[in-house]
């Protein structure tokens, strides 16, 4: 199920928020569990065994290093939780990139029934195993409650696309949350704003993008428009969600980080990553690039554990080889800016210089993200050095208002408003007026045109 969709918005999300209303609030922790079984269920239904039994793993290894206290034996338990969590997402989302890899070098093929991938697996097994490794370090004790825990990692608004969140932001609101008038206006503005991103601004602009990547020789215009065009997309189709998975946990009494600060006004490629899937960023920043020694061992070793980070982060997002090739491009320029000081070799020019820079160069990497082969994407780059010419632009029929609108729209929110949440915080008439308004726009559009799954269900 997804936030834009009849099903969700007009059957099932007003259905549970009447039942966790009027449940006990001591059963309220149950009733967020059932219906985000129910939430996850409703495409594959097998699949949430998976994540009950990932839940189950985490719980008894953090329960049992409790018990132990320090030593091995605590270490071994972490590394049954680790083994545990990895395995699964390696066998769902690794397995088939393996099998094609080997039938692609060798002359000995595999037959091979491909595995499907559980949508959220990548999100909900980094927040799982962010809890037992939290519990090993001491940061948090082990949770009693299996009901808890298994509250805490299936909870429905950022089970499937994050953000992730650690068991730590949430502790105290599992035992005790309460929701006051403003929590539900900020919560129903901020999925207002966020059904808005995703419907009347990233499904719009997705024609375009799709009609650019279909063609076999794309000019010099076209590919530079394609490649903004896309990343128009993919920002306001996570950022929409992450806006809607917000708002929904302030509905229900819990306070989810930011997940986007925004990042195309960032004028390094450092900063924007501070800026972008923060709680992805700063979870492979504690749970990885610091594990390996971070900084504190030279800045060879420093720059090498980056490159390990960003490559691994890379091969996260996808099982494609154009995945680690877009984290190892990203993993160069961040060395080449820590060399500098953290700062990019343009620093010195005006800041709006230096935010056109870092924007082109992100959507020159984004490219990787649209394309599913390095045919598509050596295509493409070639279409941006011209090397097909200047071309024209693509005939869009009936969809081309609404596509340039759309992308011409979301540059000029991405670069000149606020943030949701500031805009949100200001709660001023003309401003609620105007989130309700878009909100209620995109449902209309929604209804009259389907849906499409959010681009994050992918990775």
């Amino acid at each position: 199920m997804v936030f834009a969709s009849f099903a969700f918005l007009f059957w099932f999300l007003p259905l549970f928020l009447l039942a966790y209303a009027v449940v006990p609030r001591r059963a309220r922790n149950l009733a967020l569990v059932l219906g985000s079984l129910v939430f996850y269920g409703w495409w594959r239904p097998h699949y949430v065994l998976l994540m009950l039994v990932s839940v189950a793993i985490d719980w008894a290894a953090a329960r049992a290093m409790g018990e132990v206290g320090s030593g091995r034996r605590r270490k071994a338990w972490l590394l049954v939780s680790l083994a545990a969590n990895l395995g699964m997402l390696a066998w769902f989302k690794y397995a088939n990139l393996a099998v094609d890899t080997w039938n692609t070098l060798t002359p000995w093929p595999v037959e091979w029934e491909r595995v499907l991938l559980p949508v959220g697996i990548s999100f909900f097994t980094f927040q799982s195993m962010s809890y037992t490794i939290d519990v090993w370090r001491g940061d948090v004790r082990p949770v009693r409650s299996f009901l808890d825990l298994l509250c805490f990692v299936s909870m429905f608004p950022q089970l499937v696309a994050g953000p992730v969140v650690r068991y730590r932001d949430v502790e105290r609101e599992l035992q005790h949350r309460t929701v006051d008038l403003r929590q539900c206006s900020d919560g129903v503005l901020l999925f207002a704003i966020g059904l808005a991103k995703k419907v009347l601004i990233a499904d719009s602009v997705a024609p375009l993008v799709d009609a650019v990547w279909a063609a076999e020789q794309p000019g010099l215009a076209a590919a530079w428009l394609g490649s903004f065009a896309f990343a128009v997309q993919i920002y306001f189709d996570f950022s929409g969600y992450s806006d809607m998975a917000i708002g929904l946990g302030l509905l229900l009494g819990f306070r989810f980080p930011s997940n986007f600060l925004s990042p195309y006004r960032a004028h390094s490629i450092t900063e924007l990553w501070r800026r972008w899937h923060v709680s992805l960023s700063t979870w492979l920043r504690d749970y990885l690039y610091v594990p390996l020694g971070g900084n504190r061992h030279g800045e060879v070793r420093a720059m090498r554990n980056v490159m390990i980070t960003m490559l691994l982060g890379g091969l996260w997002h996808g099982a494609s080889w154009n995945f680690l090739l877009w984290g190892g491009m990203h993993g160069a320029l961040l060395v080449v800016e820590r060399r500098l000081g953290k700062t990019a070799p343009y620093a010195r020019l005006p800041l709006p210089v230096q935010v056109a820079i870092t924007f082109v160069a992100w959507t020159l990497t984004m490219m990787v993200f649209r394309s599913t082969t390095a045919g598509d994407l050596a295509r493409m780059w070639s279409g941006v050095l011209g090397l097909h010419g200047v071309g024209t632009l693509p005939a869009l029929g009936q969809d081309a208002p609404f596509a340039w609108g759309a992308l011409a729209l979301g540059l000029g929110i991405a670069f000149a408003l606020p943030r949701s949440e500031q805009i949100v915080a200001r709660c001023r008439p003309l401003v609620v007026l105007g989130c309700l308004g878009c909100g209620l726009v995109a449902v209309c559009h929604l209804l009259s045109g389907g849906f499409s799954p959010f681009l994050y269900f992918q990775f």
